[in-house]
């Protein structure tokens, strides 16, 4: 039975640390960074070995390949994509074309990485920013409008679905208010809360069928003054649950990043006592590895329906003219690239 984690590993190669980690603890899936990944044939060896280490040959391996800044591969492993705003403004241009190309755009992102065994991307990321919205949202946003962004969201999706790839809609319940960025500190947002369901709630409400979700590491005042939406019952409850109907799996961001404060085994008990169904951590730190793994449960229950389901989401990938489909892309983007 696996765990309700998903760890990182800190290089191209399993340490033999990190072998006798994965096949004791089991974690749910393995995440990959650009440390990982060097050479074709490298990465594949990489996801095989973790796959045989946890007795599992369908284990998922994700990664955050959103293109633009966020981009864990990069030439010559994969082309380089443009980042998400790009798709927001051919929309404004041509609405058709602007869907199209999100379409492309998952689709050909979908065929590397399913090239390389890698089955899940953290994507799409339906944020909804504002003139102060911090950077590390920036251009990965899709627009301002929360309709355009579900939209482009979904065309997104769907291309990566065609590939084999699974989606990870992130940041739920919303990081477009936030000022901070959480890999630095935690960001309170003071929004009333009808602004959020105008804005914030909007795109994700809209792609609440998608599989697996990623938590805001963000304090919503008008929600939860004293927990960020990752350990808040009450968020997760009402809101990710509740108002959005958000049924899928759904895991936190990475557990490592500042906005978390306190020991690594209280952040995660905490994040499972709010009612995530799996821990995210990245940075292939082992202690924070053994920490994170101590403390996260078997899959069981209700979280283990829902890791299964988003499994099952899964279908195999369409055939595809991938140098016609990068042609299309380019020839779409000219205008606004």
């Amino acid at each position: 039975m696996a765990k309700a984690f998903i760890a990182g590993c800190s290089g191209p190669r399993l340490t033999v640390d990190e072998r006798q980690f994965f096949s004791d603890e089991r974690p749910w899936a393995l995440i990959l960074f650009a440390r990982n990944c060097r050479q074709t044939d490298q990465i594949r060896d990489l996801v095989s070995e973790f796959r045989d280490l946890v007795g599992w040959p369908d284990a998922p391996v994700l990664i955050d390949q959103e293109g633009g800044r966020v981009r864990r591969l990069r030439p010559p492993l994969v082309p380089d994509y443009p980042p998400g705003a790009v798709y927001g403004k051919l929309h404004d241009i041509d609405a058709d074309a602007g869907l199209r190309s999100a379409w492309l755009c998952g689709r050909l992102i979908g065929a590397d990485l399913a090239d390389l065994g890698i089955t899940v991307d953290c994507l799409p990321i339906v944020d909804v920013p504002r003139g102060d919205t911090s950077n590390v949202i920036g251009d990965r946003a899709y627009g301002t409008d929360p309709a355009i962004i579900a939209r482009i969201g979904r065309a997104m999706t769907d291309g990566l679905g065609a590939a084999g790839v699974l989606p990870v809609l992130k940041h739920i319940p919303g990081h477009g208010p936030a000022t901070i960025d959480s890999h630095l500190a935690l960001p309170v947002v003071d929004t009333e809360l009808e602004t959020l369901r105008k804005l914030d709630f909007v795109p994700f409400r809209a792609l609440r069928d998608l599989p697996l979700a990623m938590t805001a590491h963000v304090v919503y005042t008008a929600i939860d003054r004293d927990a960020c939406a990752t350990c808040s019952p009450k968020v997760i409850e009402t809101i990710i649950r509740g108002e959005l109907d958000y049924q899928g799996c759904l895991m936190s961001d990475d557990v490592s990043m500042r906005a978390l404060g306190g020991e690594m085994q209280a952040r995660v008990r905490s994040l499972f006592a709010a009612g995530c169904d799996l821990a995210l951590h990245c940075n292939g730190d082992f202690a924070e590895m053994q920490a994170v793994a101590a403390a996260s449960p078997e899959l069981c229950g209700a979280a283990l329906a829902r890791t299964d389901a988003a499994l099952s989401a899964r279908s195999p990938a369409e055939p595809m003219d991938r140098e016609a489909l990068q042609a299309e892309f380019a020839t779409l983007l000219a205008g606004v690239v």
